[in-house]
């Protein structure tokens, strides 16, 4: 136990000075909010990598789905490398960090607003952003609740206060660039802890191949990459789009590429990011195909504040792992939660006091009181988020699929086809963002809460498909709107 804590406390205090050092070189609103632009290609690309893998990829989605779909899981991981990594990257980078800068726009509701001249879009973005972002936020403090509860033996309430504190103070103090140092230091700790996870997992089943055959023993299909194992092969591919296609249309993903230093960096980030998504992501869902194998088959019986599934990844770790690495484990899941907790606190704040308080509602607000107003509503969403996890019973993938498959739902199209297309159109826009928003939620009233991956796929395909259609049969974008959007 000793250990354990030792890594802990070495971890927390990493944070804290990294908080700051970064307060002083937070010196005005671009500063907090994208680092004065100037970050390099490893920051981008961990602080890409580590807000979109976090206790809710390792402790929920990789045990439920582990367990559902057996090796099959994996495509997830590969799926998430190369769609939700490698082609944001390629095809989105460089000209969202252009027209972000040409538009002088510093967060998704306002970039809507400038290429379409809506102020509903922004409005009503900045709303869906900070409202559904928040169920996300709890999964995440789920997620890891349920680790620490089982490793150290610590109540959730705890875990979750704990955590809010660490993710404010350094958050509040030094904005983006304290995230960027902090996703540096967490990513490393999370590469090195998921080659160790893999290496004493499979040591523990007996080697590779015992590991294979045990599992093949489960169900048919379930030792098979090519099968669905327990489940249904639409399970398995809305699961690989709503964890993939997603990241395109997540403010706190994009966000990134508004910030880089400039464009030589993007390809080396690409590949950087890629190569972190697949050990991680891959890892992540490696392991959690064997947890059948590791409990016997036996599904773990679930508490009054986490549900079966829920638990597979904390017993899995703890049947497999020796005492020490325990602890590594822990401050793994630790990181890769605090990195994905502090960009979707920035992003949800930001959009909040930028794009309706100052520009709505007090449109003469000083820059002085934005910022004390952004890092407010930080604290603000953490509780927030601190409330639904305290209060709500609901797995960790359920809260993540409704907040991805909405948020990326509404701003997916309107965002990727605002990018690359001079032809998108306002009422395109408009018509696909509603299109999205209204799919994601009706469907979840009519197929349930359990089908959230599958409404959130369909959320995000139905905005792309609506904003093109709609722009097609829309009169085009003025010449001079698309010499001021493209710069031409």
């Amino acid at each position: 136990m000793f250990i354990k804590v030792l890594l802990l406390v070495i971890y927390v205090a990493m944070m804290v000075s990294i908080a700051a050092v970064t307060h002083k070189k937070a010196k005005n609103l671009n500063d907090f909010l994208l680092g004065g632009r100037k970050i390099g290609p490893w920051l981008s690309a961990f602080a890409y990598g580590t807000s979109y893998f976090s206790a809710v990829i390792f402790i929920g989605y990789a045990g439920k789905n582990g367990w559902n779909f057996g090796l099959s899981a994996t495509w997830i991981g590969i799926g998430n490398a190369f769609i939700g990594a490698l082609l944001p990257w390629l095809i989105m980078a460089k000209p969202a960090r252009r027209m972000t800068q040409r538009l002088g726009a510093d967060t998704m509701p306002e970039f809507f607003q400038r290429r379409y001249d809506s102020k509903f879009m922004k409005i009503a973005s900045a709303l869906i952003i900070f409202v559904f972002l928040v169920p996300y936020s709890a999964s995440v403090y789920q997620g890891l609740g349920s680790l620490f509860e089982k490793v150290f033996g610590i109540p959730l309430i705890y875990v979750v206060l704990g955590m809010a504190a660490v993710t404010a103070l350094y958050l509040v103090a030094g904005g983006y660039l304290a995230t960027a140092y902090g996703d540096l230091i967490q990513g490393i700790i999370m590469l090195g802890g998921v080659g160790f996870m893999i290496f004493f997992l499979f040591k523990a089943m007996g080697g590779v191949s015992q590991s294979i055959n045990k599992l093949a023993e489960f169900g048919e299909g379930m030792a098979d990459m090519f099968a669905s194992g327990a489940a249904s092969p639409k399970d398995l591919i809305s699961m690989v789009v709503l964890t993939s296609l997603g990241t395109w249309g997540l403010p706190q993903m994009v966000h990134k590429f508004y910030a880089i230093k400039d464009e030589s960096a993007i390809k080396r980030g690409a590949v950087i990011s890629t190569i972190f998504s697949l050990i991680v992501g891959g890892g992540a869902y490696l392991a959690g195909a064997f947890g059948r194998v590791v409990l016997n088959n036996q599904l773990p019986e679930a508490t009054a504040t986490t549900s079966s599934f829920d638990l597979i990844m904390p017993n899995v770790l703890f049947s497999t792992m020796p005492d020490a690495l325990l602890g590594l484990i822990a401050v793994l899941v630790l990181s890769a939660s605090m990195s994905t907790l502090a960009s979707l606190v920035l992003t949800s704040a930001s959009t909040l006091s930028m794009d309706l308080f100052r520009d709505v509602l007090f449109p003469k607000m000083s820059q002085k009181n934005v910022m004390l107003l952004m890092r407010a509503l930080c604290i603000v969403f953490v509780l927030c988020s601190i409330a639904i996890t305290l209060s709500s019973n609901a797995g960790i993938t359920t809260l993540m699929s409704l907040s991805w498959g909405t948020v990326a739902g509404t701003c997916l199209g309107p965002f990727l086809l605002g990018l690359i297309s001079k032809r998108t159109t306002k009422i395109g826009a408009i018509a696909g963002m509603l299109s999205g928003f209204i799919t994601s939620l009706g469907l979840t009233a009519i197929l349930g809460m359990a089908q959230t991956p599958f409404n959130g796929s369909c959320a995000m395909i139905a905005s792309i498909a609506v904003t093109f259609i709609v722009s097609l049969l829309t009169p085009a974008p003025s010449k001079e709107k698309i010499a001021e959007v493209f710069g031409e």
